[in-house]
């Protein structure tokens, strides 16, 4: 049986913070005799362990902070773990922070040829590709500018172009496709779906389980610094919407984006990261009651790569009957909208009530991303009408 392409053994990785720091003379005069500072160990990675296979699409998830883009670094050799050892073999190349090495004051033409460099090309080899990735850049016309005249949107267009002529066996992807306008977006999908079908290995950090269940073969799931999960994508994107469950009794939360009583929480929520033409918007999801509850009410709004909301209903307004569920009971909704959205980048928040609207039980912002494609023939629909289904779907474990 052949090596795995990447080989994580019990890696952990520690940083110290230090608890006193002097930012005036004043302080450093009365401290002077302090023997040492004080330091708090932060363990960000606890012996973690995986193996990703030759030509697998492997995703890592978990909430913020819980040491994903750590891993990744690990991984790109930009840490070194505390304890534990990773392998890679072959060439490695990280789509992680794009245009990490430009030189504002040079023109774009010169950054691509420095970008080369450090991705280790030659200028002879840079000259060969140079008109392709002005190409797929889309910049013709702005290569003998200084990259400080760029908009962050054409700077990450050139980085991503030279990113990809590199001649990888393994690259590390972190969220790059939610970056960018909707053209960059849709290279970006393209030019993994096109990696998928080839021999490359692909790690992809992701808080979208959209992506997760569309591109990845396999993934982890980490929480609080170790891995809970790994399995199939299915699986793990499954046990993600877990981590967002509460027990009964739980009282008002914060969680990054989400906030509610916590008495009904969806579990999942589900739409297609890429929608093209007139290909209509379906929102999937799936709440779970903590506590017996009557008369709830749910909604969604898509708001706009700005934050701007711009289209939203809830089940009350599409005149549903009200749903009154016993604990354990569990929900589906299957919203479907129209594709009346602009190109680019759309965000959609969720949201449970009474009927009032006086108890929120659940909302969770930006819960779902997806990226609009147009077509030149997608027809202009001038009416929005949304349609809704609600329906029980038994008990979940509680």
């Amino acid at each position: 049986m052949a090596e795995p392409m990447i080989q994580v053994k019990n890696v952990s990785k520690d940083f110290l913070l230090p608890h006193l720091r002097q930012t005036t003379l004043k302080g450093s005069v009365l401290n002077v005799f302090r023997s040492s500072q004080t330091l708090e160990v932060q363990h960000a990675l606890r012996d973690v362990n995986f193996d990703v296979e030759r030509g697998e699409f492997f995703g890592v998830v978990g909430r913020n902070g819980s040491g994903k883009s750590t891993l990744l670094k690990i991984l790109a050799g930009i840490y070194r773990p505390t304890r534990g050892s990773v392998a890679v073999g072959g060439k490695l190349v990280p789509f992680i922070e794009l245009g990490v090495g430009f030189n504002p004051e040079l023109t774009g033409r010169e950054n691509v040829y420095l970008n080369g460099a450090l991705l280790g090309f030659s200028r002879g080899e840079v000259d060969q590709m140079y008109d392709d990735i002005v190409a797929f850049a889309e910049l013709e016309d702005s290569m003998d500018q200084k990259l400080k005249n760029y908009s962050s949107g054409m700077q990450v267009r050139i980085a991503f172009s030279v990113a990809t002529r590199a001649k990888a066996d393994v690259l590390l992807i972190d969220e790059v496709l939610a970056v960018g306008d909707a053209a960059f977006q849709r290279k970006c999908f393209e030019h993994f779906r096109a990696l998928k079908k080839s021999d490359t290995t692909i790690v992809f950090v992701t808080h979208s389980m959209d992506a997760v269940r569309e591109f990845c073969d396999r993934a982890v799931l980490i929480e609080d610094s170790g891995i809970v999960a790994e399995g199939s994508a299915e699986d793990v994107a499954a046990r993600y919407a877990d981590l967002f469950n509460v027990q009964p009794g739980a009282v008002t939360h914060v969680e990054g984006k989400r906030t509610g009583s916590g008495a009904i929480r969806y579990t999942s929520v589900a739409v297609p990261p890429l929608l093209a033409g007139g290909r209509s918007l379906t929102i999937e999801l799936e709440a779970a009651a903590a506590q017996d509850i009557e008369e709830t009410v749910y909604g969604f709004a898509v708001k706009n790569s700005s934050g701007t909301r711009f289209l939203g209903t809830n089940s009350m307004r599409k005149k549903h009957p009200l749903v009154n569920l016993s604990r354990g009971e569990r929900v589906r909704i299957s919203w479907l909208v129209p594709n009346v959205f602009s190109e680019g980048l759309h965000h959609v928040d969720v949201a449970i009530a009474d009927r009032y609207g006086l108890i929120t039980y659940d909302r969770w912002e930006e819960a779902a991303t997806f990226t609009v494609i147009k077509e030149e023939k997608t027809p202009y629909i001038v009416t929005v009408d949304t349609s809704l289904v609600i329906a029980k779907v038994g008990a979940a474990d509680l």
